[in-house]
């Protein structure tokens, strides 16, 4: 099986020599841009499997080039940015991020990050049935299975965690699901949704106060992990 792809799109020379060597270490094929400019040609030459991009660009806003990218390539795109800012973040995601991490960030996690994006782009998001230990999400037949029993959620509790599911590993903003489950006009009723996930959590996490699987991302959203 051929290499993963992975254009590192980074002004910053540290950070994309320890991007480099990391990602070589761990059997990825790297290539780099040090403009936002260049990071579009590159990628439209040869399109790779996953692009790591900064926000924080010389030649143009790390946003812009996110979505022109989004005009045609279609895998995975993670963020990578000294940027913190919550509205920061969202408009990333909006703007079809697939991931971000905040500058520092520990290789472990990226590297997590990076192979659950990957899975993504090879139909990972197609699967009928998630699986996370005990728990069985059967996204064909609607049924929720925990220690092998069957566990009673409501239309839109299923459609919720079914949502979260198909989407496994990728950070989904308050308004992306609240516009899915609920309609364009409650993009702002947060309330709805904090309701939900505590329900949902109750029923499906080992402790709903030290969630495993239904995992928040403070002032964004929402993410899912099936790996416990």
């Amino acid at each position: 099986m051929s290499k993963a792809e992975i254009l590192i799109i980074d002004d910053e020379p540290q950070i994309r020599r320890l991007l480099e060597i990391v990602l070589e270490s761990n059997d990825y094929k790297v290539s780099i841009a040090e403009k936002g400019t260049l990071g579009i040609i590159a990628a439209a030459n040869h399109p790779p499997d996953l692009i790591l991009l900064d926000l924080g660009l010389p030649d143009m806003s790390g946003h812009d080039v996110l979505k022109e990218l989004r005009i045609w390539y279609n895998r995975a795109i993670i963020i990578l940015s000294v940027q913190s800012d919550e509205d920061d973040i969202v408009q990333a995601l909006d703007n079809g991020a697939t991931d971000y991490l905040t500058k520092p960030f520990r290789t472990a996690e990226l590297l997590a990050r990076i192979r659950s994006a990957i899975r993504r782009n090879f139909g990972g998001e197609d699967k009928s049935v998630v699986e996370s230990g005990d728990l069985t999400i059967d996204l064909t037949a609607r049924m929720v299975l925990k220690d092998s029993k069957l566990v009673k959620l409501t239309a839109t509790e299923f459609n919720l965690l079914a949502l979260l599911a198909r989407n496994e590993g990728r950070v989904l903003t308050h308004q992306y699901l609240l516009k899915e489950i609920w309609g364009t006009g409650f993009q702002q009723e947060t309330q709805y949704l904090r309701v939900f996930i505590g329900t949902l959590r109750k029923k499906i996490e080992n402790d709903p106060n030290y969630p495993e699987r239904i995992i928040t991302e403070s002032g964004v959203g929402y993410r899912f992990q099936s790996s416990l």
